[in-house]
């Protein structure tokens, strides 16, 4: 693990060049691992039971598709 310091604008930048250094499909494959993480952070909100529609994604070993 490398530890950088570095201004927080300078740090953007590197972080924006890294990504548009990505492909198209890697950048939208990125997003979806970005999005799937932010669900692992803990939050005091509790879920709310709704009739909208929902769509759960999983990873081939967290559930049995049936």
């Amino acid at each position: 693990m490398e530890i950088k310091f570095t201004s927080k604008e300078e740090s953007k930048r590197i972080q924006e060049l890294e990504f548009l250094a990505l492909s198209p499909s890697e950048r939208v494959l990125r997003f979806f691992q970005l999005s799937q993480q932010i669900n692992l952070f803990p939050t005091s909100t509790t879920k709310k039971e709704t009739s909208n529609f929902i769509i759960e994604i999983y990873k081939s070993n967290d559930r049995e598709l049936g």
